[in-house]
């Protein structure tokens, strides 16, 4: 029984281990595809009008081909997250009930949409915001704008990215209560460490400057609230799953 048991555990590490390679051949792929997706993002983002008034410059040789390398290698990641996301929901669905395979798959699509939609709202709502407090302290302390364009872009992906990240929240949420790790009525309980947090992180990713600030943290309470809503609707639904499968094992025997 042991050794059965052995042979199963070795069994999902093989089977981790070969989704884990699909997935990495599929980025090397992917970085491909970046290599020609990046000069027209960068180019693109060059012509935003917050950065027309900024000089942009390279201060190293390897400036420019550290720039086109972050948008290649950001790219192969975006294009290759649905792929890791099945393959994860591939792995772990023989543990869950048929409709929740179902269900959890159609969180793949959604984590995508929110992602896409953390990088909207922080490029097109925070950045701007950002700059133009940047550019308003310079002219107050007299100093005059020079920015290397790694800098830039740096700055930029640092801003950007968390929020893709951030506005995964929800689906996590939904995720983990269907598993039965976590349940609406915790949230609630934890509710004001969690808006702490929450301002710890707005602070954190934000100049000293309330309107940004507040830009950031009521988007977050928001996405914590609306993640204590999805959460009791998954816990119930999760609670209907498992008396249905009690019933039809007492059905069956």
């Amino acid at each position: 029984m042991e050794q059965q048991k052995e042979l199963t555990v070795v069994d999902h590490i093989e089977e981790l281990r070969k989704r884990i390679i699909f997935v990495l051949v599929f980025f090397l792929f992917a970085m491909i595809l970046g290599l020609f997706i990046a000069r027209p993002l960068v180019l693109f983002l060059q012509s935003a009008p917050e950065a027309q008034n900024i000089p942009m410059n390279a201060f190293k040789l390897t400036d420019p081909f550290k720039v086109y390398l972050k948008f290649a290698f950001i790219s192969a990641l975006i294009i290759t997250s649905p792929l890791a996301l099945y393959q994860m929901w591939a792995f772990i669905s023989p543990g869950l009930y048929k409709n929740e395979r179902r269900i959890t798959l159609g969180y793949i699509p959604i984590s995508v949409i929110l992602f896409l939609g953390g990088l909207a709202f922080s490029y097109f709502l925070l950045f701007p915001f950002v700059i133009k407090f940047i550019g308003t302290l310079s002219a107050l302390l007299n100093i005059n704008e020079m920015y290397g364009i790694n800098e830039y872009f740096s700055f930029l992906l640092q801003l950007t990215l968390p929020f893709g990240f951030l506005f995964q929240l929800p689906i996590i949420i939904m995720f983990l209560t269907r598993l039965g790790i976590l349940t609406p009525m915790l949230l609630v309980n934890i509710r004001k460490y969690a808006y702490f947090v929450i301002l710890v992180i707005a602070g954190l990713i934000t100049p000293p400057e309330i309107v940004s600030h507040l830009m950031v943290t009521f988007p977050l309470i928001l996405l914590y609230e609306v993640s204590i809503i999805i959460s009791r609707v998954s816990y119930k639904k999760a609670l209907k799953a498992q008396l249905k499968q009690a019933n039809e094992s007492m059905t069956d025997e």
